[in-house]
């Protein structure tokens, strides 16, 4: 066997180089002492069945045996450090983080010199004199594995961690992760073989800025800037002397030394701080006297409150959304996997349409009104007309998970695509979706039909669903909640919002033209099955989401133009590439036709179920909503600038504790309406949100089109009765078989 040397001294001025004592000099060869070191090593590596490197003497060589002992450098792969994902609002404030580990990588000099003096102390004080291995620390391990016969003891270098951490990050399986730490003599000479490539591919200063990067601390921190933070309340570059040894201590063993675990850990932990601060000064990094004022300081932990999770974020529903987006979205990834990788591992940067001013507003709002100790529950969207950006995600409960007392663990203002459940039946709000196919039809505003006290369809055949099949309901008879019936045009019927006109005009128009108005509008069911096609479905009977209802109604403040719901609009990965979302954008009525459905909608607020509410100083429109016996309540309404809905319902389930008998907000309600609590919650957002927004007007009716009454005038009105007589809101489960509890 042959056995080669080669010179891989090096100098640092962060640990000064002192040759051992019997270590020949500069010029001379290697001394007897590291002759013997590097024959035991070379010994030992042979009884083991494996070839060691030895280092030695005042010229640190490694020992390189014959081929047969491979002891040839093996590249790493060394895959991007896993970083968390930070989602900044519209003005570029953090709203969020994610992560599978929490870690911020920094480069060596945003480290503090102390820091890095104390690690390399206590973990590896030859570290910037020896090669890939330190074969003073080699021997000593093996000579103790040796006569424990198995593996007791590491002397692994600063380089093998690195190596070590990389392999065990890299693994994707519990059976990886395992291979990665096994106590085997074939596991240290891969490690030593990737060390060497390390070595050779990196400077020093280069390998110790990837291992404080990689290592872990405890307390969930990975990367000595996320244990300083959260050990300590500030940057590694700001690390005192005392705090510094603290994370020198922890990495050792930072599971048993976890500050976060207890008083047992803690004490742990400070008696290991106190060795690392000894061994510096046994080093003469420090002076005793510096150690021995450092070792008087209590051990100082802070457990700061790792940033991330939308349990953290002031905007959680918002958060859940943008979460759920890139999860489920096969753009951000080919598998699940992959998604939660891209996004929890990914470094990426997220910039949201989320308006924090209009957050606000919609936080206030509600919370003006319904109490999170309350059992019903209100939940606001605000989306832009024209982009479909979402700008504002509102609710009156708390989230967290686990849940406790009056919070919830889901999305409350989104889809179950998006963290939410099976939503509450929208009510009247449908109501608008018949009033548009009307239109569409060729009725005019003023064109009219005569509305009975109860409707009851005449028979199966009245009414086909989209695949032809017959859903009238001849047994059934839905009635107003109150107002008189008579002739009512389209303007009067949906001011009063009257139950009967609603159904006589779906059935005039056709279940199925309806359907298909809303679903060009982006309307679908909260928990993403097939809508509901039957009879009332102008009264409200799907459950839905605020997020789906506010974006149908922002489609006719932005003149007919669908935008799908969007919360992201750029996503710059930890290279600084970006990818750009830009609005998917529709037009899915003629401008025409949404135009005149704003012109009748905004009499809602003037001469309708809103009159007593009233307007917010500038054009806009929108329809109440109370489902049948009063089991959830919404307002649905727009701008040009803003559309905006709120539901409010019991989210133990809404058929079973319906809004009747009710305090909500400290003030009793016999029955809730949607002009009663969604209304007012929707106006008083806002005036808030859109203040200092100038004010947009909606575009004039069509006169020439949409003048007139057609073949529906009204005939001459009985004495006494005056338009926008209200005949009340109240839709959902007219049809019978409807009644879907919704369980929260």
């Amino acid at each position: 066997m042959t056995i080669q040397m080669r010179s891989l001294a090096v100098r640092h001025p962060l640990v000064p180089f002192r040759p051992a004592p019997d270590a020949a000099p500069r010029g001379g060869g290697v001394s007897r002492a590291a002759r013997l070191l590097a024959a035991a090593a070379v010994a030992g590596a042979l009884v083991a069945g494996l070839a060691l490197p030895a280092v030695g003497g005042a010229g640190l060589a490694v020992i390189s045996a014959s081929d047969e002992l491979n002891l040839a450098p093996a590249d790493l792969v060394e895959p991007p450090l896993a970083e968390k994902s930070t989602v900044l609002d519209a003005r570029g404030n953090v709203i969020a983080q994610f992560y599978e580990e929490y870690r911020e990588v920094v480069p060596l000099d945003q480290v503090a010199d102390v820091m890095r003096t104390a690690i390399v102390s206590i973990e590896d004080d030859r570290f910037y004199e020896h090669g890939a291995i330190d074969l003073e620390g080699t021997v000593r391990a093996l000579a103790r594995n040796l006569s424990s016969g198995g593996v007791s003891q590491g002397g692994s270098s600063i380089t093998q961690q690195y190596v070590k951490q990389v392999l065990l990050n890299s693994a994707k399986t519990e059976q990886g992760k395992a291979k990665a730490l096994e106590a085997s003599y074939a596991r240290k000479l891969n490690e030593l073989r990737h060390a060497m490539a390390v070595e050779k591919k990196y400077t020093k200063d280069q390998i110790l800025e990837k291992y404080l990067n990689i290592a872990y601390f405890g307390a969930g921190a990975n990367g000595v800037q996320a244990a300083a933070k959260r050990f300590f309340g500030r940057s590694a570059a700001r690390l005192t002397l005392w705090q510094a040894a603290t994370l020198a201590a922890a990495v050792q063993s930072p599971n048993d030394t976890d500050p976060s675990r207890g008083a047992a850990y803690q004490k742990r932990l400070l008696e290991r701080r106190d060795v690392v601060l000894d061994r510096m000064a046994e080093l003469g990094k420090i002076t005793p006297a510096e150690a021995a004022a450092a070792k008087k300081r209590k051990l100082g932990y802070r457990g700061t409150s790792l940033p991330g999770g939308c349990e953290a974020s002031p905007y959680p529903y918002f958060c859940l959304y943008v979460r759920n987006e890139i999860l489920t979205d096969p753009a951000f990834g080919k598998t699940p996997q992959a998604r939660s990788r891209f996004l929890n591992r990914g470094g990426l940067t997220i910039h949201t349409t989320l308006d924090p001013k209009m957050q606000a507003a919609a936080d206030r709002a509600i919370r003006r009104r319904v109490h999170a100790s309350d059992n019903p529950m209100a939940a606001e969207a605000l989306v832009q007309p024209g982009t479909g950006a979402i700008k504002a995600m509102a609710a009156s409960r708390r989230y967290a998970s686990p849940a406790r007392r009056n919070e919830i663990s889901y999305n409350a203002v989104a889809d179950m695509a998006h963290g939410g459940l099976t939503g509450f039946q929208a009510g009247s709000t449908f109501k608008t979706f018949t009033l548009i196919t009307a239109l569409k039809k060729g009725m005019k505003p003023d064109q009219g039909l005569t509305a009975g006290a109860g409707y009851r369809a005449p028979g199966y055949s009245a009414f086909k669903d989209c695949a032809g099949g017959n859903v009238g309901d001849p047994t059934w008879t839905v009635t107003n909640d109150e107002g008189s019936p008579g002739f009512k045009t389209l303007r009067t019927g949906t001011w009063a919002s009257v139950n009967t006109f609603f159904l006589e005009l779906e059935q005039r128009v056709g279940l199925c033209d309806t359907v298909r108005t809303a679903q060009s509008l982006g309307i679908k069911r909260a928990d993403g099955k097939p809508l509901r096609e039957v009879e009332t479905f102008t009264l409200g009977v799907n459950e839905m989401d605020p997020v789906t209802v506010a974006s149908a109604y922002a489609a006719i403040g932005a003149r007919g133009k669908y935008c799908r719901p969007m919360a992201i609009t750029r996503i710059t990965d930890r290279g600084g590439k970006d990818s750009v979302w830009r609005p998917q954008c529709r037009q899915a009525l003629e401008p025409e036709i949404a135009d005149a459905t704003a012109d009748i909608l905004s009499g809602v607020f003037t001469r309708g179920t809103m009159r007593n509410v009233g307007g917010i100083g500038r054009d806009a429109a929108g329809k109440t909503g109370t489902t049948d016996a009063y089991a959830t309540a919404w307002f649905a309404g727009f701008t040009p600038d803003l559309a905006g809905a709120v539901s409010i319902g019991d989210p133990r389930g809404s058929q079973r504790y319906k809004l009747t008998g009710v305090t909500i907000g400290g003030r009793y309600y016999g029955s809730v309406v949607g002009a009663d609590l969604p209304g007012p919650i929707w106006k008083d957002t806002m005036l808030a949100a859109l203040k200092g927004v100038p004010a947009t007007s909606f575009h004039p009716i069509d006169r020439a089109r949409f003048s007139g009454c057609g073949d529906g005038c009204a005939p001459r009105r009985p004495t006494g009765e005056r338009d926008g007589d209200r005949g009340g809101d109240r839709g959902g489960n007219g049809d019978g078989n409807g009644q879907v509890e919704v369980l929260g």
